[in-house]
């Protein structure tokens, strides 16, 4: 396990005051808007993340494969295959470790093991195994199967857990992956293909499982290669010289992480395969221009100095509906989200983070916002330092 900054004060989650208002409590330093001026006591309950029950990898019941009715693409181009390892295996750093996500009929899994790496595939499809298997067999033995979704890793919904669900403790377990400090280096690369159905879902996910330090993220600064959706790629790249895609998850990612734009492919050159292993076609509803359209293989690396003692593993939700109101009203400016953000002064915020009354929402880059949080979060002369509406708990853009 990792310790980001050491003697930390902690801190303490949800709590509701009673009766009805437009602002609601969210952390120790969150307040109601009318209950600023008048409240000086809370209420807190503690708070401690839970690991999920662990289950084994046995057999699935039969109606697993019935929840699976999306069809999966592929990387079936040997060219493409070799091109992406190519691309991983060119920087020579220390960690030779790959967790592949559904790699289907395996061919990149091939590339990568002729190439020396070591390889965890998690396929959620029964029926590429025993060929992955035989894969393995024949090419050294340096790759490991296992029934599973990486993108269905630690469910946020609890309950019974079953593959191609599991929890990412009893995967690491028994795999033998240990952690590794946040502040060293990279334990395990992930690489595959951003499912298509709920690829926003998964990045948001995603993003609370970094911040929080939960999931795969418990074991250190995973680094992710992944195949998305070119439009998304522009969107978590994007910055005020491109205000029409700048948004709140644009932010989220690059404070969180280094960005990289690998490599472009053709959308077509990506195989279909339905939830039986058969090769499908593309649907009617796939429009012309979707089919068009590249995928962008992008490299997500977590920073080492992600976490500071203003940004935390235990206050970034905080972080995140600050930024969720920001860019509600992205065109205004931001001393007129500072009145409604917080109690603490607004002209006293701009002077410190050296922003002018005129400053737009979409002028701020990243690190702007994660300056202007650590401002308000270390302000001494306030006891409550936040403030937010009840709709956006749940808020999800």
């Amino acid at each position: 396990m990792w310790v980001p900054v050491a003697g930390l004060p902690p801190r303490l989650t949800w709590s509701a005051f009673s009766g009805a208002g437009r602002f609601c409590v969210l952390r120790c330093g969150a307040a109601r808007w009318r209950d600023v001026l008048a409240r000086n006591g809370r209420g807190y309950s503690d708070f401690q993340p839970q690991l999920l029950p662990s289950q084994g990898f046995g057999e699935s019941p039969s109606w697993v494969s019935k929840c699976r009715l999306e069809s999966r693409r592929y990387i079936t181009s040997p060219r493409l295959a070799e091109t992406v390892g190519q691309i991983l295996r060119e920087e020579h750093e220390a960690c030779q470790l790959f967790l592949e996500c559904n790699p289907g009929p395996g061919i990149l899994t091939q590339a990568l093991l002729e190439r020396g790496a070591r390889v965890i595939a998690l396929e959620s499809d029964r029926t590429f195994i025993p060929h992955l298997e035989s894969l393995g067999r024949n090419l050294g033995g340096k790759l490991d199967i296992v029934h599973c979704d990486f993108f269905k890793l630690d469910p946020r919904n609890y309950g019974t857990v079953k593959p191609p669900t599991v929890t990412s403790e009893l995967l690491f377990q028994n795999l033998g992956i240990e952690a590794l400090p946040w502040s060293k280096g990279i334990p395990l690369k992930v690489v595959g293909i951003f499912p298509t159905k709920n690829e926003r879902k998964t990045l948001w996910k995603l993003l609370h499982d970094i911040y929080s330090c939960t999931s795969v993220y418990r074991y250190g600064r995973v680094e992710l290669n992944l195949f998305i959706n070119e439009k998304e790629c522009q969107k978590l790249m994007a910055n005020p010289q491109n205000p029409h895609l700048y948004q709140a998850l644009s932010v989220l990612w690059q404070v969180a992480c280094e960005i990289k734009l690998l490599h472009r492919e053709p959308w077509s050159s990506f195989d279909i395969y339905t939830q039986n292993g058969q090769l499908g076609k593309p649907k009617c509803r796939e429009s012309l221009e979707q089919i068009q359209q590249n995928l962008c293989f992008i490299r997500l690396t977590p920073r080492r100095n992600l976490f500071t003692k203003n940004l935390t593993p235990v206050n970034y939700d905080v972080f995140f509906h600050m930024l969720k109101q920001c860019f509600m009203k992205r065109n205004a400016k931001l001393i007129d989200h500072l009145h409604s953000l917080s109690p603490v002064d607004a002209r006293d915020i701009l002077k410190q983070t050296r922003k002018k009354e005129k400053t737009k929402i979409t002028n701020m880059y990243p690190r702007d916002f994660k300056r202007l949080f650590e401002t308000i979060e270390c302000s001494k002369d306030y006891t409550c330092k936040w403030l937010y509406d009840d709709f956006m708990e749940d808020t999800v853009t």
